[in-house]
């Protein structure tokens, strides 16, 4: 067999780094007053060659390349297509909602492209100095973006926060590396999955561990460091904290997976409980905080947080159905999530004039599309069969019942009880008819475009695709898993299959 290029190893990579770099030559040549629409055009074109190229991986027998830094799997490859589709679609969202007189339009496209190389980095890394690397390129990226719209207080404000706290989260993942560094000799993930279980400082290990996860469930929004994320959804332009909110989240899931199942296998005793915890005080804290919030943007901050804790749960099961079933559901929330930002994107327009819940009272009449489009993803949200918010709850949950953790499965049951109060109470405010003052100020139906038309339908049918037809996902997702749980010479599941060669 010929070995792969270590260039092919990082192929999406390289192409969104080409398409981040023209968006911003061509940016800088054209004149002021020429319209920048078309930057967010090539690059959601660049982004669609880098998840072409990521499916091409799946050709590519497993390996890793440059010394040993990168790895080309199923795992990572599952996760490569989920960040591009969730790219692809915050661009289309932007083109057809961001101003055009909207200041350094380009760079904002090419933001978005750049923090995509991050995350994608950061899913296939198996050295820490890369992980560090590809998190503060994806770190960086999304605090500029948060701050977009600088002409408002909210908006700096958002950045701010997020770059003060997500500077300290970055600090505790390095000095973590740093620890496992002095007590392994080594930042391979795989050498130290080899050392930590007979490093004589086995007490620098532990503390290696807890400092990479500070660090890296900060990143996930999950509770007790989930502080910053109100403020910056609040703050940020809704097609940022579509993105936000999900890809991001998507890549450190998969960092967070990687750490606890391949890097630190033999400490699941020790991490197991502390993610138990972290998942129950992360469903409870952010469902009664969301119970409280009239703002739509801040009642699914805090939902995001609820969805980290469901997430989480996951992390209980054993083996492969808990990296399958957290991958699974990884995929189910940023489908709906997208979902429902881009209808609300469109319903409260750019500045964000109508942010609250009585706002979005009688939608469905102004605009019967965009309101069964918000019921739908609400009902997604809340976990209702049919769609792919129940299956990732359900395949969530089954993992942490199959690893004995039951009680966490009832908690969570009992969350999503009560995180339907105020998804319903969002749902109930758009299908009521408009009141009569409402209706006098004839607040004008928003337009759909084709670009934000595309992006809904993405949306939309990968939601329903996960709800009614989940196995195929399912299949990547535990071909994926396998890869991190000392895969055969073989992994082969229809639809989705890779040849892989042993281990360094």
């Amino acid at each position: 067999m010929n070995p792969v290029p270590d260039i092919l190893r990082i192929l999406p990579e390289v192409i969104l780094t080409l398409t981040g770099v023209a968006v911003m030559l061509i940016d800088a040549s054209l004149p002021p007053g020429f319209p920048r629409r078309y930057l967010g055009m090539a690059a959601a074109v660049g982004t669609t060659l880098a998840l072409w190229a990521s499916v091409g991986q799946l050709y590519f027998p497993q390996g890793t390349g440059f010394f040993g830094t990168v790895e080309t799997s199923a795992f990572t490859i599952f996760f490569h297509v989920l960040i591009c589709g969730i790219v692809l679609v915050a661009l289309l969202l932007s083109l057809d909602t961001l101003p055009e007189d909207s200041h350094h339009q380009g760079e904002f496209y090419a933001l978005i492209v750049f923090g995509a190389v991050g995350m994608c980095l950061l899913t296939g890394a198996v050295e820490l100095l890369v992980v560090f690397i590809a998190l503060e390129i994806s770190s960086i990226s999304t605090y500029i973006l948060a701050g977009y719209r600088k002409n408002t207080g909210s908006g700096p404000e958002a950045a701010i926060k997020y770059f003060l706290l997500g500077s300290f989260a970055t600090a505790f993942l390095l000095y973590g590396v740093a620890l496992i560094f002095g007590a392994t000799g080594t930042t391979q993930i795989y050498e130290i999955a080899h050392l930590a279980p007979t490093a004589q400082n086995h007490s620098f290990v532990l503390a290696g561990l807890a400092l990479m996860l500070v660090g890296i469930l900060f990143k996930v929004s999950a509770a007790p460091f989930h502080v910053w994320t109100p403020d910056v959804y609040e703050g940020a332009p809704s097609p940022v904290v579509a993105l936000l909110s999900t890809a991001p989240k998507a890549a450190a899931f998969a960092l967070l997976l990687r750490v606890v199942y391949e890097m630190f296998p033999s400490l699941h005793s020790l991490w197991s409980p502390l993610l138990w915890i972290v998942a129950v005080l992360s469903m409870t804290v952010g469902n009664l905080a969301a119970l409280r919030q009239q703002n739509v943007k801040r009642m699914l901050a805090y939902s995001s947080i609820a969805h980290a804790g469901y997430l989480l749960a996951a992390f209980a099961g054993l083996g492969t159905s808990g990296i399958a079933a957290a991958s699974f559901y990884a995929a189910a929330y940023a489908a709906m999530n997208v979902g429902i930002f881009a209808v609300i994107t469109l319903v409260s327009g750019y500045d964000e004039k109508l942010p609250l819940i009585d706002d979005f009272r009688g939608l469905i009449y102004r605009s019967p599309l965009l309101g069964s489009l918000l019921i739908f993803f609400l009902v997604s949200l809340v976990g209702i069969p049919f769609t792919g918010g129940f299956f990732g709850k359900f395949y969530s949950f089954s993992a942490a019942v199959g690893g004995g953790a039951v009680w966490l499965a009832i908690i969570g049951l009992l969350n999503s009880g009560l995180a339907a109060a105020y998804y319903l109470r969002l749902a109930l405010a758009a299908a009521q008819r408009p009141e009569k003052k409402n209706a006098e100020a004839a607040i004008p139906a928003p337009q759909v475009g084709i670009a934000v038309g595309a992006a809904l339908l993405l949306a939309v049918a990968a939601t329903l695709v996960l709800g009614i037809v989940p196995n195929e996902v399912l299949r990547a997702a535990e071909a994926g898993a396998h890869t991190l749980q000392e895969p055969p010479a073989q992994v082969n599941a229809p639809g989705f299959s890779v040849a892989q060669e042993p281990k360094p």
